[in-house]
């Protein structure tokens, strides 16, 4: 989509296009209202008695004249937070989808101050090309079908060079997602862990650099956690590097480690046929990671960033590991495979072990669709944050305030860890049913030594089946911005 910005004095008026506006509670008919009303040949006043339209966030009212239509769209007392101003952009896509016009000019009539509405207008456009997204690839009827399409999209503003500014770190953001959201999206026949490499690969073009551990190499290195997991299936495991080095003059830099089990049947702790349909999303973590990565690249943070994903596939056949296996992890440590089904701690132990001892990173944060347990507790409104570092946590939870990404700090205590101790081995794979997720978070905190650490369980915000007013239902994109954030922040 072209964006365009202009000031206010450069409006077309004779463009066949929808203008929307932009008012607050309370409307007040401004000069430039009566402008409007003078080019749609309609009373406002009485346009605004009879829709009982006063201003209110979200709310709508849609004005035609012969060639052109102006919807104004409520933006309530315009003390919302920023994060709001995303949700009315999608609002405005929602609203102007059935309408028909390829052309679209939004206008601002807020009688706010000059600093917050240009902090206002590129929340909004943010909001309104998230809900743009769709995932329509296998659908061949639908490419028939009327669907949206504008082609160009202006605002109007006297912060041109701010806007501009924004509009483009936006853009690059917006990109990152919509590859995270691609990526969770495929089904798993079309997006096995060589193909996640495939398209890893491609983020070259735009200067990150890619190391891929195969089997053997990985077997070399004693990553028998993750090679065990994919045993089963036929497709190879990998071990992705990406390395963004945005500041070359110091050596130190951050850590982002994905989990990425490209389907989950559970192996031969089979799932359930029900359990196992959505199980294509179980490589929700590294997808955060890649989109993340891709953002950060385009906007050529100056901060250097690892991404590390873990790449596997857990079938059950002849070959697959059984319940009561124990292998040899990266660290040396042996686990106990008590349930082959808690299969992505395995490839995040030799992920995070790997990526520690070769990068010794400042922080590793991992991302993980690690249990359904982090659902119960937190549904699908926040991540459960574990971390071993407050400091490293407080960040988080800051910026994922900041950017909508929202997680909620969950308790690491020592007691949580003893439940992962094995009679027979080091560690084993499950706990007890009571704070498995916490216990999950236990043993993963066995392969990150003494380095600030944060476990993100992603498990019930990187696909939604409901609309939102940012997402039309599907992967959501969820966590590209708050790694962005942390990256360009690079606060600890």
């Amino acid at each position: 989509m072209q964006f365009t910005v202009i000031s206010s004095s450069k409006i077309q008026w004779d463009k066949n296009e929808l203008f929307i506006v932009l008012v607050q509670s309370k409307i007040k008919i401004t000069s430039f209202l009566k402008k409007l009303e003078k080019l749609s040949n309609n009373n406002i006043k009485d346009i605004l008695k009879n829709s009982n339209f006063n201003g209110h966030f979200g709310q709508k009212v849609l004005i035609r004249s012969s060639n052109k239509s102006f919807l104004l769209l409520g933006c309530g007392n315009t003390n919302s937070s920023y994060l709001e101003y995303e949700k009315l952009g999608g609002i405005i896509y929602s609203s102007i989808k059935d309408i028909g016009f390829q052309n679209v000019t939004i206008i601002s009539n807020l009688e706010i101050s000059s600093t917050r509405e240009k902090k206002i207008l590129p929340k909004i456009l943010f909001g309104f090309e998230l809900k743009s997204y769709s995932f329509l690839k296998y659908k061949i009827k639908s490419r028939a079908l009327k669907t949206l399409k504008i082609t160009s999209l202006t605002v109007s503003s006297d912060h041109i060079s701010y806007l501009k500014n924004e509009i483009q770190i936006n853009q690059d953001i917006i990109s990152g997602i919509f590859l995270t959201k691609n990526l969770t999206s495929e089904p798993a026949n079309f997006l096995t862990p060589s193909e996640f490499v495939n398209q890893i690969e491609d983020l070259k073009k735009i200067g990150i650099e890619i190391d891929i551990l195969d089997e053997p190499i990985m077997s070399d290195l004693g990553m028998n956690a993750l090679l065990g997991v994919g045993k089963g299936s036929k497709n190879k495991s990998f071990l992705a590097v990406m390395k963004w080095n945005g500041n070359p003059k110091i050596k130190s830099n951050i850590a982002f480690v994905g989990k990425g089990v490209c389907f989950d049947s559970g192996g031969l702790s089979l799932k359930t046929g029900r359990g196992m349909m959505d199980m294509k999303e179980d490589m929700g973590g590294a997808a955060i990671v890649v989109g993340a990565m891709k953002a950060i690249a385009m906007q050529k943070i100056k901060t250097n960033v690892i991404g590390v994903v873990g790449l596997v596939e857990n079938m059950p056949d002849a070959n697959a590991q059984r319940p009561g296996d124990i292998v040899k992890s990266m660290s040396g440590k042996t686990i106990e495979i008590l349930n082959t089904d808690a299969e992505g701690r395995l490839v995040l132990a030799d992920a995070l072990y790997y990526t520690n001892k070769i990068y010794k990173p400042k922080f590793i944060i991992d991302l993980a669709t690690l249990t359904g347990a982090i659902i119960s507790a937190l549904g699908n409104e926040r991540a459960g944050l574990f971390s071993n570092n407050e400091k490293l946590s407080n960040n988080i939870f800051d910026i994922g305030e900041e950017t909508g990404d929202l997680v909620w700090k969950m308790p690491l205590d020592p007691n949580f860890g003893k439940k992962m101790l094995s009679k027979i081995a080091d560690l084993k794979n499950i706990g007890s049913a009571e704070g498995s997720a916490i216990q999950a978070a236990a043993f993963l905190e066995n392969f990150v030594g003494k380095t600030p650490w944060a476990h993100l369980d992603v498990a019930g915000v990187v696909w939604l089946n409901s609309n939102t007013e940012k997402h039309s239902g599907g992967a959501t994109g969820w966590g590209v911005k708050l790694l962005f954030e942390i990256a360009k922040k690079n606060k600890f």
